[in-house]
């Protein structure tokens, strides 16, 4: 599978991600830098996380109208597979092509910690070999998280299994003190109706090697290339 990982100015997990991608994986990676108007024939798009053009304005705000953004809006609509990590799942908020916002984390801090999140659905292509009530422990590093969206739109993603991932404690359980940053419905990641774009907070390449002494992050990577090897 060929992977496109797109770099922004400001981007600092973009090599984190084409580690885990090219030297625990095996895939094959190449680099996009976000002026460049070619996806060079990837099969998948990941937005990585860090502080597009400084977070300024809002994060992702920017990052959104860079000219690379016109050919994955492209890829998406035509059913290409796109992922955000943290600041990638903000830019995609952003475009529009995940629905949500991610506003300033409630406490109004940046935080910088392992969380607990567990899948919500398998109807998903990042999701589809994930245990349902398997808490994963993976980091999060941000200060706007803190997913929110209107009641009609929040609706209709838990109609249409669009919710991801939820905040967990470690025994798995759903509740407001396993929530790090405010977020409605303790929602950690969503997809769009369409289920090739999707979006996460917390950072699963930073859970995926055993020198870090957590692979929970695994699960998320090897749900994506189970279709491959199918």
């Amino acid at each position: 599978m060929k992977f496109g990982v797109v770099i922004f100015p400001g981007s600092n997990c973009d090599e984190d991600i084409i580690y885990v991608l090219e030297h625990i994986m095996g895939q094959q990676v190449v680099r996009l830098w976000h002026k460049d108007h070619d996806l060079q024939n990837v099969d998948f798009v990941i937005l990585p996380g860090g502080f597009s053009f400084g977070d300024y304005l809002r994060s992702g705000a920017i990052a959104r109208f860079s000219p690379i953004m016109q050919e994955v809006i492209q890829f998406a609509a035509k059913g290409g597979y796109v992922w955000g990590i943290c600041n990638g799942f903000q830019i995609l908020a952003e475009a529009g092509l995940v629905p949500g916002a991610l506003l300033h984390n409630k406490s109004r801090k940046f935080i910088c910690n392992n969380i607990y999140l567990k899948s919500q659905t398998s109807n998903s292509l990042l999701t589809c070999q994930i245990e349902l009530e398997r808490p994963l422990k993976i980091p999060i590093a941000h200060g706007e998280g803190n997913f929110f969206t209107d009641p009609d739109t929040l609706y209709d993603m838990n109609a249409n299994d669009q919710v991801l991932f939820r905040y967990c404690d470690i025994e798995g359980n759903i509740s407001p003190t396993a929530n790090p940053n405010g977020s409605l419905d303790n929602i950690a990641g969503v997809c769009n109706k369409n289920r090739n774009v999707f979006g996460m907070m917390p950072h699963p390449e930073r859970a995926a090697d055993a020198i870090l002494a957590n692979e929970d992050g695994l699960a998320i990577f090897e749900s994506i290339l189970s279709f491959v090897k199918a």
